[in-house]
């Protein structure tokens, strides 16, 4: 609380300071205005001098009058202005902010001409030298200028200010534009003259001072943001106009001079005048987006692709410019009223369109004048001239006809017929019962026939499976006796081919033999002489061999008789001659093994044991000891 009060004292302070140097400064004349106000003066009386009065009807001074001044006081110190005989209104600065504009009333100047509602501007520094205002002409009332955006010294002695807001066009949005003063439109035109330098109505004084039009504009604005003065110029936004793909636009004109009839001595339906011109224009548009005054012209759409239109309930196209139209009914020659389908394919080139709106007016005049009416009556006349078995019977050849005369019929008013098709055909519900029975009953003999000829189809299937049957045991037995026959010629082509291989092996093995033979002579011969010469070498080398080994052998024989000889004498000369005899007998049976004594001996006696039968058992036993003896040896 104590902090409170020790700062609420020095401000105190300052606002009474404040307050004594105003009543000095006023006490003494003295004036300051600051940077962000603007001083608006008034005057309580005047002393002295002729201008004592303002003149009658105005409420600002521009010589010093007594009342509102228009002279201000910018920022600065000023001095004389007593408190007694001025009054000093320090006032804020007049600020328009950013996307708004300023309007401006004024309440003192020279009246407007009769028929004029916004002033015109004059040059006053924007409105912020009131006196050159008043001094230059400036007219009391609305002003046809505005301010910008900005920060201005404005006299609101003078001047009422309204801050509004711009104009906006959005995308794909045309802005259509009546201004609210200027000169009276001219006679038969329902648009102002089109003038240039006023940059799109926001310089009202521009269009003002170039005669410009009052009501409506054949000129329109594009998307974007305007400064418009909304006591000068009244603005709608409809939208662009859009020509699809597979169309064109012919423009219907309601303003302009009038244009040169482009279209020919030929073409007696309406004036085709050229761009710019009242009327229809002989150029349209191609597909794409314009901006189009629709109160000052017409566009048209006329489809320049191939156009289906249907003579069919409940069946409509797209373009819906066949809603309107339905099944068409007819009487036959026989009386008897039936429905048919139609449908009708037209095509309207580039060239022909505007010929086209200028003979109908749009293309639903086209088809309700002239398409409807044609094909209706057409097809009504051609049933008359037949029944109507007769009618379904030949519907393709009605349908080349029908296309045919359309085509010729169209051509006369600039369109291209390009097929007439009929679609669906409705007789009599009646009739149709009996076209029915009769078709039944004909589809019946045809059903008996049918069956019929099946039955004697299958009698002779069956003959034939039959004949089949048996024919399959014939042609068994025949391909037997060819199977026969062939195995027969087989053997035999065998037998010849073997016969022919065995003969041709013999002579093969003959000759084989022969070669044999002669090879065999050849090498025998060769190895008789070889053998006779081998045996000629082997037998001299034998003799030679012999003779040699016989002469060894002698020699050997005789040394060695003549050693044993030695030998001997020694031995008979030292043993003696019986001796030495006896001595060779014992060591020839020695060494021959000869036996001196017999195995057995059997010898006879009186008792018998030693007599023959004890022989024999002898020889007996050294039998099978020579028997057992010899497994071991």
């Amino acid at each position: 609380m104590e902090q409170i009060l020790v700062f609420a004292i020095p401000l105190f302070v300052l606002i009474l300071c404040v307050i004594f140097y105003r009543l000095i400064f006023r006490l003494f004349g003295i004036i300051v205005v600051p940077e962000d106000r603007i001083g608006l003066v008034t005057v309580k009386f005047v002393l002295t001098g002729q201008h004592k009065q303002l003149p009658q009807g105005h409420i600002i001074a521009t010589k010093g009058e007594a009342g509102y001044q228009a002279q201000t006081l910018a920022p600065g110190i000023y001095y004389g202005y007593w408190f007694w005989q001025y009054d000093v209104l320090l006032q804020p600065l007049t600020v328009i902010p950013s996307g708004r504009i300023g309007l401006l009333l004024a309440r003192d100047g020279k009246e407007m001409p009769t028929g004029q509602i916004l002033a015109r501007g004059v040059d006053c520094d924007s409105y912020q030298d009131a006196e050159k205002f008043l001094t230059n002409g400036g007219s009391k009332g609305r002003q046809a200028s505005i301010l910008q955006a900005g920060t201005y010294r404005i006299n609101t002695f003078l001047f009422e200010i309204t801050v509004t807001e711009i104009t906006a066009i959005h995308d794909n949005m045309v802005g259509v534009v009546t201004t609210l003063d200027g000169v009276q439109i001219s006679q038969g035109q329902i648009a102002g003259k089109v003038v240039t330098g006023h940059n799109n109505f926001q310089d009202a004084n521009a269009f003002l001072n170039e005669s410009g039009n009052r009501g409506l504009q054949e000129q329109v604005i594009l998307s974007g943001s305007y400064a418009l003065n909304p006591w000068f110029a009244k603005v709608e936004e409809v939208k662009m106009t859009e020509i699809p793909i597979g169309y064109v636009g012919v423009v219907i004109s309601y303003v302009g001079e009038e244009g040169k009839d482009l279209s020919g001595i030929e073409f007696k339906h309406g004036n085709i005048v050229a761009k710019g011109c009242k009327g229809v224009w002989a150029e349209p548009f191609g597909p794409g987006k314009y901006p189009v005054n629709p109160y000052i012209m017409r566009v048209e759409l006329v489809p320049t692709t191939n156009l289906v239109l249907n003579w069919a309930s409940g069946r409509t196209e797209s373009h819906m410019l066949d809603k309107n139209l339905s099944t068409i009914t007819v009487r036959s020659k026989d009386g008897f009223p039936f429905n048919l389908d139609v449908s009708q394919i037209i095509h309207i080139p580039n060239t022909e369109a505007p010929k086209v709106i200028a003979r109908f007016g749009n293309m639903i005049n086209l088809v309700s004048q002239v398409l409807e009416p044609t094909i209706g009556n057409y097809f009504r006349n051609s049933a008359q001239d037949s029944d109507v078995i007769a009618f379904l019977g030949t519907r393709k050849e009605r349908q080349e006809s029908a296309r045919s005369h359309i085509g010729t019929v169209l051509e006369q008013y600039n369109v291209f017929g390009v097929d007439t098709l009929i679609g669906d055909i409705v007789p009599p519900e009646s009739l149709m019962k009996t076209l029915t029975d009769r078709k039944i009953a004909e589809e019946q003999k045809v059903t008996y026939d049918t069956q019929k000829m099946a039955q004697e189809t299958r009698q002779a299937l069956e003959k034939e499976t039959a004949i089949a049957d048996i024919q399959k045991d014939i042609v068994k037995a025949d391909q037997g006796v060819v199977i026969a026959k062939r195995i027969a010629d087989a053997a035999v082509e065998k037998a010849t081919g073997e016969a022919n291989s065995v003969r041709l092996q013999s002579n093969a093995e003959s000759d084989k033999m022969k070669i044999i033979a002669q090879a065999e002579a050849q090498r025998t011969k060769m190895l008789a002489e070889a053998n006779s010469e081998q045996v000629r070498l082997m037998a001299n080398a034998e003799a030679e061999k012999i003779a040699k080994t016989g002469q060894a052998e002698a020699e050997k024989i005789l040394a060695i008789g003549k050693s044993n000889a030695e030998s001997y004498k020694l031995s008979v000369e030292a043993m003696g001659g019986n001796n030495f005899t006896q001595l060779k007998v014992t060591e020839a049976i020695g060494l021959n093994k000869i036996k001196v004594i017999p195995d057995v001996l059997i010898a006879g006696g009186s008792d018998g044991a030693s007599g023959p039968i004890s022989g024999l058992l002898g020889l007996e036993l050294m039998k099978q000891m020579a028997e057992k003896q010899k497994p071991k040896e």
